[in-house]
């Protein structure tokens, strides 16, 4: 991605360190396996009752190493979130409303959020309690380690799909799909499958502002929209499931199948448009 010169978001929050991150003993990246990968992305606080040990024990870390490449990646991510802000900001006077950005939190190992604790483990995710994106900048490393994605559109895709989801809350999807699925039970089928409507449509939305952005800056490059599909193929529920346990269980599936991710952050590239995103009017086997 060409990103030379463009503006940094003000809206970041540096919570590494003695900024705030919390570390938990015995918790860190060393431990991720790749059951763990199936969180990737989910765009929504992760099941909190996994973390409830960290507690009253988690602490200040002030001693987390600042290395050359966190500090080009704490810049890329501001760039990529003020390219969010200028694009949705524009989309929403479109539709005649007005785009409040969210915070992005870049925290080391573990976290407090307004959606309860989490850990690196979890992945990147959106909370819409405190309308925050986290990210350990750790993820983009085990990316290429763990599933081998790799590529600054890559990495920009992950903090678009998120952003996609505080998209979805600002515009009144979030709210009414979580309380349907409450209603449902969690983690049952049609719980389920709202949730990967909703996965399917912030991919959408980190395709219409890769569109847009480039329109904007000439943001793309050569090889940089095979990095993300190839990314969104990885991270597919089909792909992971297979690598974790050799079989797929489409009862669970809660972010698609690598061809529906892959398909959906695509047709978001191609038509940078808003309106053809609607996931929750198509029949669930035609997604």
């Amino acid at each position: 991605m060409k990103m030379d010169g463009r503006r940094q978001s003000s809206n970041v929050v540096d919570g590494r360190g003695g900024g705030g991150a919390v570390k938990a003993g015995g918790i860190g990246l060393g431990g991720i396996l790749i059951a763990g990968l199936i969180w990737l992305l989910t765009g929504r606080a992760p099941d909190m009752s996994m973390f409830s040990n960290l507690g009253g024990g988690a602490v200040v870390d002030d001693n987390v190493e600042q290395t050359a490449e966190d500090s080009l990646l704490m810049v890329f991510c501001s760039q990529v979130l003020a390219g969010t802000e200028d694009v949705w900001t524009a989309e929403f006077q479109k539709m005649g409303k007005t785009y409040q950005p969210p915070r992005l939190y870049v925290f080391s190992d573990a976290v407090r959020s307004g959606c309860g604790n989490a850990t690196s483990a979890s992945g990147p995710f959106y909370c819409s309690a405190d309308e925050t994106v986290y990210i350990d900048l750790e993820f983009f490393k085990n990316m290429k380690r763990e599933i081998g994605a790799d590529g600054d559109f890559a990495y920009a895709y992950v903090i678009a799909h998120e952003v996609g989801h505080h998209v979805q809350n600002q515009l009144g999807i979030l709210g009414p799909v979580h309380q349907k699925r409450a209603e449902y039970g969690q983690n049952s089928p049609e719980a389920n499958q709202l949730t990967v409507r909703l996965e399917l449509q912030a991919d959408f939305f980190a395709g219409v502002w890769a569109h847009n952005d480039h329109k904007r800056y000439g943001s793309l490059e050569d090889g940089d929209i095979e990095e993300a599909l190839d990314a969104a193929a990885k991270i597919g529920d089909d792909y992971l499931q297979k690598q974790a346990y050799g079989r797929t269980m489409p009862e669970t599936f809660t972010h698609g199948t690598s061809e529906q991710r892959s398909r959906w952050l695509k047709k978001g590239i191609r038509t940078g448009d808003v309106s053809q995103g609607n996931t929750f009017d198509i029949p669930y086997n035609s997604l």
